[in-house]
This record gives C-alpha cells, sequence and structure tokens, in this order.
C-alpha cells in the first residue's frame, strides 16, 4: 500500500479529522499526508493567494512539493465557519502564518475556503482556494452590504 493510502487510512470519521491533518501537513511538511488529504479524483482544485489555479493531483503535489523544499508553513485555522450536507463539508477559514522575515516574525492572514465530499475512502478535500487576508478582518460582515460589486 502507498505511504500516502497507508496515512490517510489513519484519517478519521469526518471533513474536520480530513482538515486537520492538512494544517498538520502543513506544519511538518509532509507531502505524503498532504496528498492523503485529497480525493483520488482528476479535477480536484488548489489555488495558493495570488497563484494559478492548479487542477489535478499531480499539479497540486508539485506545488505543495516546491513549497516544502523550503520548510514547514506555520498556519494556524482561526475563525472556522461550516455548512455541512450529507456528502459535502464547506469551510471557510481564516488562516493565521506565521513568517519569519529579516526583521523578526511577523503574521499574514489568509481566507480560505476548504471544499470536502464524502467518498468512498471517506472524508476527503476536493477544493482550497485561498486569499489574501489582512488582520483587520476578525470580524465577519454577517449583513449585507448596500453594495456587493
Amino acid at each position: 500500500m502507498p505511504k500516502a493510502k497507508k496515512i490517510a487510512a489513519s484519517f478519521g470519521g469526518s471533513a474536520d479529522d480530513t482538515e486537520a491533518n492538512f494544517y498538520e501537513a502543513l506544519l511538518t511538511a509532509d507531502v505524503d499526508r498532504m496528498m492523503a488529504c485529497w480525493a483520488d479524483e482528476e479535477e480536484v482544485v488548489c489555488i495558493h493567494p495570488g497563484g494559478p489555479r492548479l487542477v489535478g493531483l499531480g499539479a497540486i503535489r508539485a506545488a505543495f512539493e516546491t513549497m516544502f523544499a523550503n520548510g514547514n508553513v506555520r498556519i494556524t485555522p482561526q475563525l472556522v465557519r461550516k455548512i455541512d450536507a450529507m456528502a459535502s463539508s464547506v469551510h471557510s477559514v481564516r488562516e493565521r502564518i506565521d513568517i519569519l522575515t529579516s526583521e523578526g516574525p511577523v503574521d499574514a492572514f489568509v481566507i480560505a475556503t476548504n471544499v470536502y465530499h464524502k467518498t468512498a475512502q471517506g472524508w476527503r478535500m476536493v477544493a482550497h482556494h485561498a486569499s489574501p487576508g489582512n488582520p483587520n478582518e476578525a470580524q465577519d460582515i454577517t449583513e449585507t452590504p448596500p453594495l456587493l460589486h
């Protein structure tokens, strides 16, 4: 059994468990653990802040291998909002990223959407879309703004 499948077999039975493994893979720079979070489908999608749309497991793996070549990524998920259905779960997450700069450590923020489907192998990610955020986005906007676009 390939390493990623062995890792995936150890996942719990919820989208929350898969999400926890996703962020643990970032923290430990473990590409096999990362890929075990993804559904075994050709149309999975990953978009990093300011990056292109990555489609398919090969493109996603290559991007994370490049990212992990520089070490782990210290991301803490915060303010998770969820929409759960029988076979899908959508998580809107504010991510706090610890970055070490020449002036010392700073926090960066990203707003991400993680989409999970319940597959024969359990809950797996089918989309991760991250956009730049800022520290002022601590509060959610829950009322309709007067003008959307």
